[in-house]
């Protein structure tokens, strides 16, 4: 038979919000003691709470043993309910600080190397004139983790590159809604030092000996450079320096001895900084998204809006460079 549970004289009038908080805490913690401490509270107020809980939904939602707790299939399905209803009272909580703060406020974005150090300052930059009040903070992501948990890390939003696969399989994922901001391409850049600048037309047969600078096998543009490579036939050429740092590579480019493939956005910010070229080598054609993504079933705060309206008006920006 299946359970029934009665809204209004079971939880409707008994649960509360801090009681989601302490299931949450124990489950992140896996024990009593450990989330007891996190809390600030006895071991026994905590266990009351867990026991209230499980009285109130008529189930066990906690297995326990000496090695501490960890959910049951009930525990597992109001944990995944229970985060989302509790994440919408944070958004709303932080919506009406907005609306009535002169658009004060916080925003957590989760942003790939190459969009910090690039595109994302550009949008910065124009969202901060508009909104001085909101305080932004910036995650590096890790370039194994896609996509990422955005609720698990408590991101607004995501920036980033599609890694693998398409838009499309993107787009079916449980969890996150998708949208191009623009389409970026990958280019061959040196410094204006280097022998290779100012030339009209190159070979990328003449580059295999150069000193190159790449990210490792698992990132896109060492791939989109193999793929070049091998569609020439070619041997790959060797890497000299290995690292995701832009800072780095365009420092090595500035001295006119290293080549490496970087976006195009990124040379529309770091071209005149850093004094870099791009060189005049046909690639294949393979268009590179910069995507967004954001919780699915989620309704964006107003902040949220405002700042992908920013990021929008720079994609457009950086699709016609």
């Amino acid at each position: 038979m299946a359970l029934k549970i009665d809204w209004e004289r079971q939880i409707g009038r008994r649960l509360r919000f801090r009681d989601l908080h302490v299931f949450f805490v124990v489950v992140d913690c896996g024990s009593m003691s450990k989330a007891a401490a996190e809390l600030g509270v006895s071991v026994p107020t905590v266990s009351e709470v867990i026991a209230d809980l499980e009285h109130s939904l008529g189930v066990k939602l906690l297995d326990r043993s000496p090695r501490g707790v960890e959910p049951t299939v009930y525990g597992q399905a109001f944990l995944k309910r229970g985060r989302h209803a509790f994440d919408e009272l944070k958004q709303g909580i932080r919506d009406i600080e907005f609306l009535s703060e002169a658009a004060t406020g916080e925003l957590r974005i989760g942003c790939d190397e190459s969009i910090c150090a690039a595109t994302l300052p550009l949008v910065l930059e124009r969202f901060a004139r508009q909104y001085p009040g909101v305080v932004v903070e910036i995650d590096d992501l890790p370039l194994r983790v896609f996509p990422p948990d955005l609720r698990a890390h408590g991101y607004d939003l995501v920036l980033t590159r599609l890694r693998g696969g398409t838009v499309a399989d993107l787009q079916s994922h449980e969890d996150v809604d998708v949208e191009v901001v623009f389409n970026d391409e990958l280019v061959i850049a040196a410094g204006a030092q280097s022998r290779w600048a100012g030339q009209r037309e190159i070979d990328l047969a003449d580059l295999a000996a150069e000193r190159w600078i790449l990210a490792g096998p698992e990132t896109w543009n060492y791939a989109a450079v193999a793929e070049a490579f091998g569609a020439r036939r070619l041997k790959m050429p060797k890497i000299f320096v290995k690292t995701l740092s832009l800072h780095i590579r365009a420092n090595l480019l500035a001295s006119g001895e290293y080549i490496t493939a970087l976006p195009r956005s990124v040379l529309h910010l770091y071209g005149q900084r850093f004094a870099l070229q791009i060189l005049p080598v046909d690639l294949p054609p393979r268009p590179w998204p910069v995507i967004l993504l954001t919780l699915k079933n989620r309704s964006l705060t107003p902040v949220v809006e405002r700042f992908i309206r920013s990021l929008r008006e720079i994609g457009q920006v950086l699709a016609a460079v």
